[in-house]
């Protein structure tokens, strides 16, 4: 199939569409980032990009621990506002009436009505143009006790989480269209 060619872009894509949620001495705050990614399974790591124009990216680079909400499709009207309005003059927090949860492991609260939090601590940040590259060890994973069946296992597909792909928000779809080493398996 023949393909249009294009300058080099960010346009990997979908992407998750998280709720990121840190905090100062005075307040807390919570942003939309769509630019996360697994970086490590040993030790368990993350990357979140951050512009230095953003409030949280202050508390992110004083405190050095953060949490990444997951949210569901029920939130996406929230998602949109916290990508879209500054913590400098919005407490988004209280706009989208929110419910905080405290950290387990770190001083920065979850949001509850994200089945999945991930409460992560900075190791490194790397300055790279637009945005700061944060890489973070996820220190503990809070999942909503419905999501995780009698066997242990925690089904995301269950969660209704949304993604972000070039300018629009969806549902993450729950028809799996195989699963890992399916390609292989013998039957």
């Amino acid at each position: 199939m023949p393909k249009t060619a294009f300058k080099g872009s960010t346009l990997l894509n979908p992407v998750p569409a998280v709720l990121i949620t840190s905090k100062n001495q005075e307040s807390i705050n919570v942003f939309t980032a769509a630019w996360v990614g697994t970086a490590c399974t040993k030790p368990p790591t993350i990357t979140v990009s951050i512009r230095p124009e953003r409030l949280s990216y202050d508390f992110i680079k004083a405190t050095g621990i953060f949490t990444i909400n997951l949210p569901t499709s029920k939130l996406v009207k929230a998602v949109d506002f916290c990508g879209v309005k500054s913590g400098r003059d919005t407490d988004k927090i209280k706009k989208c009436n929110f419910t905080l949860e405290e950290g387990n492991i770190i001083d920065v609260p979850s949001i509850r009505e994200c089945p999945v939090s991930l409460e992560c601590k900075v190791k490194q940040i790397v300055p790279l143009g637009s945005h700061e590259l944060f890489i973070a060890e996820v220190l503990q994973v809070n999942v909503d006790s419905k999501l995780v069946h009698s066997d242990g296992k925690i089904h995301f597909e269950e969660a209704d989480l949304i993604c972000y792909s070039h300018g629009e928000y969806f549902s993450v779809n729950n028809n799996p269209l195989g699963k890992f080493g399916y390609s292989v398996r013998k039957k």
